[in-house]
């Protein structure tokens, strides 16, 4: 048993190894497709719950659990991309300067989105209408702040 566990934790840091190794040999270009890609189904699946919120789209609290759990998953994925070694790659972009000039008010803006998505996820197990509207509008908010301080008006 001790050396069965021995040798899982030793694959499990070898595999972290090569995942780090692998993940940093990542062209760039790949890097910003990665995290635009994930920011488009962002936005695929914020956007109903946005017309929800402001009552363009009939309420339906299936939908907002849905998408809730999707985002969640989502909030996640695009913040590796936007590592150094992505800041001069060739892709068009709307990132801009500050994400690298400014990294702990980037990280603060990535945090603010995952408290943001978390509050939706909480709310969006129960009925409540008002809570889950509420806390659609905070994931708009958490959205909106970083595309301000750190994307390129479009």
């Amino acid at each position: 048993m001790k050396k069965r566990l021995l040798l899982t934790g030793l694959a499990f840091a070898l595999g972290a190894g090569i995942t780090q190794t692998a993940v940093s040999q990542v062209k760039p270009e790949i890097m910003v497709k990665q995290r635009q890609a994930a920011m488009t189904l962002q936005g695929k699946y914020f956007g109903p719950l946005a017309g929800m919120a402001q009552g363009k789209v009939p309420y339906n609290k299936d939908t907002v659990a849905m998408n809730a759990a999707l985002l969640d998953a989502l909030s996640r994925m695009p913040w590796d991309g936007f590592a150094p070694a992505s800041k001069d790659a060739t892709v068009k972009t709307a990132a801009l300067p500050a994400i690298w000039s400014e990294p702990t008010k980037f990280q603060e803006a990535q945090d603010n989105f995952h408290k943001a998505v978390e509050a939706l996820v909480a709310v969006s197990r129960g009925g409540d209408e008002a809570a889950q509207k509420a806390a659609i509008g905070g994931v708009g908010k958490a959205c909106g702040g970083c595309h301000q301080n750190f994307r390129e008006k479009q």
